[in-house]
């Protein structure tokens, strides 16, 4: 038997470039979440291919709700909605073989489409232990100490660059390469579809050998763009100043620092103001 999460993000979606490629109630939306479904499709079907009896696709972008379910191959079963206690790694703890990150994007402040790390705004960069992370790397870190690999990341040049630094021997899809934070040269679906299927088989088929966790505890830093949302965030029990826009906090381990960085991340959300000149 073999288990596949994929966890689906749609910033690094085939052909989304623009805020309202993936903001709800735009129409640009409403198209844009055809082609996640499409790229979602091709994972499930690459998987399938490969022997995968258990496919779970966990929406992980925004309020989670944005595959289109009437769409999704009926071989997989969808994880739809925003309060679940893992987020982007909702179902991880059913302990899948191998995990996928679908339409992933990089993180904030590097050169990619729509790259940021969980709030368009206000963040501006996020350290465990140290070294920047992203989503991508942040959630991996959540997969390797439940000994899950990350076998297949979907997304931008830079994106899949970095995956090959946290996922060693992991598979890439290219979908697009940045020109900035909301231009791309992107290739076409089909073309794309075609290269998911293919490299989430091959993924499945020769996985990376189970990965070594960090050792922990871990300490997490974030940086924001205001003094004010960092005295906001450290109102919350365990976070502390670290500087006048750094707030950091000490967990015990990865999957503690992703339930608490989310607590963290609506705070600093809920305190931007809006603009003014």
């Amino acid at each position: 038997m073999k288990h596949v999460l994929i966890s689906a993000d749609m910033e690094g979606a085939t052909g989304t470039v623009s805020p309202a490629d993936v903001t709800a109630g735009t129409p640009r939306y409403e198209r844009f979440r055809r082609l996640l479904t499409q790229d979602v499709n091709a994972a499930v079907a690459g998987f399938a291919d490969a022997g995968a009896d258990e496919i779970v696709v966990n929406d992980a972008h925004c309020g989670m709700d944005n595959v289109l379910i009437e769409e999704l191959d009926p071989r997989a079963v969808l994880i739809v909605g925003r309060h679940k206690p893992l987020g982007m790694m909702e179902g991880l703890a059913e302990g899948p073989d191998a995990v996928a990150f679908v339409g992933y994007h990089t993180g904030a402040g590097e050169q990619g489409v729509l790259a940021h790390t969980y709030l368009s705004h206000s963040i501006l960069g996020v350290r465990i232990d140290g070294e920047p992370v992203g989503e991508g790397e942040f959630n991996a870190l959540v997969a390797a100490e439940a000994g899950v690999p990350v076998v297949l990341v979907t997304g931008d040049d830079v994106t899949c660059r970095e995956a090959t630094g946290y996922a060693p021997g992991c598979r890439t899809v290219t979908v697009k390469r940045a020109i900035s934070r909301h231009a791309a040269v992107c290739r076409t679906p089909a073309v794309t579809s075609a290269d998911i299927r293919r490299e989430a088989a091959a993924a499945l088929s020769a996985p990376p050998p189970r990965p070594v966790a960090r050792p922990v505890p871990h300490v997490v830093e974030v940086d924001v763009d205001s003094p004010h949302l960092a005295d906001r965030a450290s109102a919350l029990s365990g976070v502390a100043l670290a500087g006048p826009r750094t707030v950091r906090m000490d967990t015990p381990d990865a999957m503690t620092a992703l339930r608490r960085f989310r607590a963290l991340s609506w705070v600093i959300g809920g305190g931007r103001e809006g603009d003014w000149t």
